[in-house]
């Protein structure tokens, strides 16, 4: 594996600070929350990387598509503005090998990973991200294959109301109610929003609309949630050509959990339903011609038990999961998935050396019955320096859309083989008062890797397996903080690289699955010189394997009018490059939007 030390070792050099400020960076305190064992993170033996609400508040960004783009190593592919159809991607793995989760509940589709992010919530709504890269199948299951991002909502602080209200490029009209309220042993977040545009480009209009609910009750917690979208679909799938697809999807979540402490044991029960609604349209104007109608809904329950004895930490879990699926194109299908997880962490040498070693024995009722064993270990050589290491198994079965879909230009595969990889991982984490880097060498090497793929360019995608695909690279992240004029400067970088090898490659076309960012680099600079006003700046260079590559530049200035006020302007895309992230769908060029937030 060839890759660049020289120039990322200069970066890291020149970064090194050379004077010490009272304010700390606060990520080493986060306590990073699993399934089963929670760690802070500063004692984590994986690459983590988390977005806590003054990133969120601070960044460039008005959604959680574009929130993402700013973590080296995550790969959001848009199909326009506001995130409106966006595909996840981890290190290289494609939109089903990567796990979305809400306070722990997981939000995969069994039809396919194109809906994952059709739950995600506003901003507004959200405390932190926690970003788990490498496999996460021992943690959380096989969807999480190539990495896990758990969205943690809002805990309540106070009572007060707030009004949002954007505006911006295309007729981009936006607007968020929410409101918190405490009570005598719990409390409850609830939040509506609606938002429309005229889209970017023709046939790229939307509508979306979302309610958000969370209550908290002693130790139980209650979310609900519902997303709805309906949105032009201007060469969204299938081939750039077709400019009159349009989809209606509805995304609804309720999950409902608690904790029980008993002596040394904690139980984390958890009960949820995920429902999924899509209609895509292949003519917008003309339903008759060819339409799609798939209804998913995932009921599941979860327990999870946490024992602290004299040797460590054992945790334990298992996971229950039934599928129905009802499609006019794939057909009526259900699926159960039982998926069960024991780990357990020892801490050595006072507590200098951690050694997790875990299982996941994961049971479907279509696919055979797979484990993932793995191990995450750990040093701290100092205070400040740890190096970490793992690896581990994960596997994916194909969805429902791999398996029975068939359309103008694409169709599946009934015979495919469910995914399995060997992941390895070697990191080094500095974390200093106001400085803090990491650095991560990784390796994945993936058999029966399912993609779309064509001989010829006029034939039809066509689900496949591939015999071997061999992914390596490294990421890097540097943040610094420093004071200024008695005001807290921000900068970090970030950069991932990746290295895919294809063995045995028989096909022309791919897809999606081996088209990763070979080189990504993150740059974000965040400023403030008085009490009024506050900037960012964010660069972002992307070069994709297929030797496609572009430059972006955002910017974001904030103003606190009133204790109680405040304004900001967001610009994307200020220079106006030119490029596609997906399905070679151009993206928009420079826009803005502008909001105003009231609190009562």
């Amino acid at each position: 594996m060839k890759l660049r030390y020289s120039l990322l070792m200069a970066l890291l050099i020149l970064s090194t600070p050379t004077i010490a400020q009272k304010d700390t960076i606060k990520l080493k305190e986060v306590e990073v929350s699993s399934s089963r064992i929670s760690l802070p993170f500063s004692k984590n033996s994986r690459t983590i990387s988390i977005l806590t609400q003054d990133d969120i508040t601070k960044l460039a960004v008005t959604n959680l598509a574009d929130l993402l783009q700013n973590v080296a190593g995550v790969d959001i592919r848009k199909r326009g503005v506001e995130g409106m159809q966006s595909d996840l991607y981890i290190r290289g793995g494609n939109f089903d090998q990567t796990l979305l989760l809400i306070d722990g509940v997981k939000m995969d589709d069994a039809q396919t990973g194109h809906h994952t992010m059709n739950g995600i919530l506003s901003l507004q709504n959200i405390e932190r991200i926690e970003i788990i890269k490498g496999p996460a199948a021992r943690i959380y299951g096989q969807n999480a294959f190539t990495g896990a991002i758990n969205i943690v909502t809002k805990s309540v602080t106070e009572n007060k109301a707030i009004v949002n209200l954007n505006y911006g490029s295309y007729q981009n009209k936006k607007g968020e109610v929410s409101l918190t309220q405490r009570f005598n042993q719990g409390d409850v977040l609830a939040s509506l929003s609606y938002q429309q545009s005229d889209g970017y480009r023709f046939n790229t209009d939307f509508k979306n609309s979302a309610a958000f609910l969370k209550s908290n009750f002693k130790n139980y917690s209650l979310i609900t949630s519902y997303n709805e979208r309906k949105f032009g679909a201007n060469g969204f799938y299938a081939s750039p050509a077709y400019k009159d697809q349009y989809e209606e999807t509805q995304t609804s979540l309720v999950a409902l959990s608690s904790n029980y402490a008993e002596r040394n044991v904690i139980f984390k029960p958890k009960i949820y339903w995920r429902r999924n609604q899509d209609m895509y349209l292949f003519v917008r104007e003309n339903p008759s011609y060819y339409r799609n109608l798939h209804i998913s809904n995932k009921i599941g329950a979860e327990t999870n038990a946490v024992f602290n004895s004299s040797v460590g930490k054992t945790g334990v879990g298992i996971d229950v999961s039934r599928i129905f699926l009802v499609s006019n194109n794939l057909g009526d299908h259900q699926r159960t998935s039982i998926t069960g997880f024991i780990e357990h962490r020892f801490e050595l040498l006072d507590e200098k050396l951690d050694i997790t070693p875990g299982v996941a024995i994961g049971a479907y009722s279509d696919f055979d019955t797979k484990a993932f064993p793995g191990l995450d270990a750990g040093y701290r050589i100092s205070e400040k320096v740890k190096v970490y290491g793992n690896m581990g198994y994960t596997y994916r079965v194909p969805t429902f859309t791999d398996l029975y879909y068939i359309g103008p230009t694409t169709k599946g595969n009934a015979d495919l083989e469910a995914e399995s990889a060997l992941a390895e991982e070697l990191g080094f984490k500095y974390t200093a008062a106001n400085f803090q880097m990491d650095l991560a060498l990784f390796s994945r090497k993936s058999d029966n890797l399912i993609d779309w793929t064509k001989d010829n360019e006029a034939d039809k995608w066509e689900a496949r397996n591939f015999s071997e695909v061999l992914a390596q690279g490294l990421e890097t992240s540097i943040d610094y903080q420093f004071k200024w004029s008695n005001y807290q400067q921000k900068f970090n970088l970030g950069y991932s690289f990746i290295d895919d090898d294809i063995k045995d490659n028989n096909v022309q076309f791919t897809q999606y699955s081996i088209n990763s960012i070979k080189h990504q680099l993150n740059l974000g600079i965040s400023t403030k010189f008085c009490p009024i006003f506050s900037q960012h700046f964010s660069y972002r260079y992307v070069e994709r394997t297929n030797g496609q590559h572009y430059n972006v530049v955002d910017a974001k200035i904030g103003a606190i009018l009133k204790n109680n006020m405040e304004i900001f302007i967001v610009a994307n895309n200020i220079f106006n490059a030119e490029y596609t992230e997906t399905n070679l769908v151009p993206m928009p060029k420079g826009n803005m939007m502008a909001g105003f937030t009231y609190k009562l």
